[in-house]
């Protein structure tokens, strides 16, 4: 069996992953956006991108340059909403969730964690805090990228949607608190991803406004991208090609987001002009989104798609597996939600060879209220676990489980971060913003455990799954 057009595209791997012409950077329009699900059903397109993601958008923009796209998006966009738009209604969208047409989607983990996912044009870049920094050179090494190539997107992107912060007070104190807890040295503002303290880009410019990857869209070739918005799509389309024992894929299967999932439409691939190959389906819906696409379209562990009534196209057990979240430790610097402009991540620690990253931002927890937390993340968990189908309604969150701390080896890790993060809440500069005596809540090793066990939470960084570019 044969399978030579499907893509799976994890966030930001597209993004360095194909080069990037000068007349790329020529365009200031946005592609056509429709809802209109009957405007696209039954048409044919060079390559088909499921997911309008920090993947999806810029891989239309490049595609666009040679080939007609479609670029799916099962949310809305994100250019009349203030609360994707405006800094001063950051983190509103978190908490402002339904069922099918929120730019947030919450989901629990079998592990009882509390997540989102992004739903909107732009991704979880429409709704995160907005900092943005590199990855570091042994990362681009070790993942065999063109390192020329790399640097060449990095500055592509970076020149529509990043900028130099200026840092508020909280942000300044968050700079101090760190440097006081030992995480040194200071590197000022740097894009790099560097050991010790510094001031990272972000994606909010000078009047507040957030750009998102959906800005990228405006650098291709508007002429050739279609973006459909507000649709989900139930599965690939595949094709058997006459008698060989080979399997294609034909198109895609979708349905409105606030629809009926009886109701399906379809659009298609058509040959690539001057060539006798066809064109793709390029997965880009996220962590969650692409391995569910695969498994309703057929495509995973033959006895999990039985129990869901889903013919078999390819057996394959690696599917859902290999999920992995950064496990992260949060203290709160007051006991009582308190009314604070609400502030997103400008300064970052990063410690212990890279194994550690803090930040510490203000985040509404409703209209009226906002929280103080000091956060660290584990970068490099050892930990695993893996996803499921729920329902057959792609619209309906996956089953994932990352189990969290499962590994000693993470648990360790954890105990460490509790106590460098609690470093960094007792500073004198942390005390002195906050107007309070110095944080307090020495614990033993036996509460240090437990306290990890209780407060793990996300850093919303979930990733994994199996690394495939390309089935054959």
């Amino acid at each position: 069996m044969e399978l030579l057009h499907v893509l799976l595209a994890a966030s930001y791997i597209l993004l360095v992953s194909f080069s990037q012409s000068s007349s790329m950077c020529q365009g200031k329009t946005l592609p056509y956006m429709t809802p209109d699900v009957t405007q696209i059903s039954g048409r044919s397109f060079d390559y088909i991108i499921v997911g309008g993601g920090t993947a999806g958008c810029p891989l239309a923009a490049t595609l666009s340059e040679r080939y007609s796209v479609l670029l799916v998006e099962r949310g809305s966009s994100p250019y009349k909403n203030p609360f994707v738009l405006d800094k001063r209604f950051y983190g509103f969208a978190l908490f402002q969730t339904n069922e099918f047409s929120s730019v947030s989607q919450t989901f629990i983990s079998k592990d009882g964690v509390s997540n989102l996912r992004g739903r909107v044009l732009g991704g979880s870049s429409a709704i995160n805090g907005g900092f943005y920094s590199r990855a570091s050179d042994a990362f681009v090494r070790r993942a065999g990228w063109d390192e020329e190539l790399v640097k060449e997107s990095y500055k592509w992107v970076e020149s529509k949607m990043v900028f130099k912060p200026e840092l508020t007070k909280w942000q300044s104190a968050v700079k101090f608190g760190l440097l006081e807890a030992g995480i040194l040295p200071y590197n000022g503002f740097s894009l790099e991803h560097v050991e010790g303290t510094k001031m990272g880009g972000t994606v909010f410019d000078h009047d507040g406004r957030r750009h998102t990857s959906a800005d990228l869209l405006e650098t291709g070739n508007p002429d050739n991208i279609v973006v459909l918005l507000n649709a989900t799509v139930k599965n690939i389309i595949f094709h058997k090609k006459g008698t060989e024992n080979e399997t294609t894929v034909h198109g895609i299967r979708f349905i409105k987001s606030d629809g009926n999932v009886s109701q399906t439409y379809e659009a298609y691939l058509k040959q690539l002009e001057n060539s006798g190959s066809w064109g793709d389906v390029i997965l880009s819906a996220g962590t969650l989104g692409s391995p569910q696409i695969l498994l309703l379209s057929g495509i995973g562990p033959k006895r999990h798609l039985k129990n869901f009534g889903i013919p078999l196209v390819l057996d394959f057990p690696e599917i859902g597996q290999e999920m992995v979240d950064n496990p992260s430790i949060s203290v709160l610097l007051e006991s009582d939600p308190e009314v604070q402009l609400p502030d997103p991540p400008q300064i970052v620690g990063i410690a212990d060879d890279f194994k550690f990253i803090v930040q510490g931002l203000i985040l509404p927890i409703s209209i009226n209220a906002t929280r103080i937390p000091i956060s660290i993340k584990l970068a490099f968990p050892a930990s695993k676990g893996k996803l499921e189908l729920n329902s057959t309604d792609p619209r309906q969150n996956p089953l994932v489980e990352f189990n969290y701390l499962a590994k000693e080896k993470d648990m360790k890790e954890c105990i460490r971060m509790v106590q460098l993060v609690e470093r960094v809440a007792r500073s004198n500069t942390i005390a002195g913003f906050l107007g309070k005596e110095h944080y307090s809540n020495s614990k033993s090793p036996r509460e240090l455990r437990e306290f990890c066990k209780k407060n793990v939470r996300t850093f919303y960084h979930y990733h994994g799954g199996p690394s495939i570019t390309e089935m054959g």
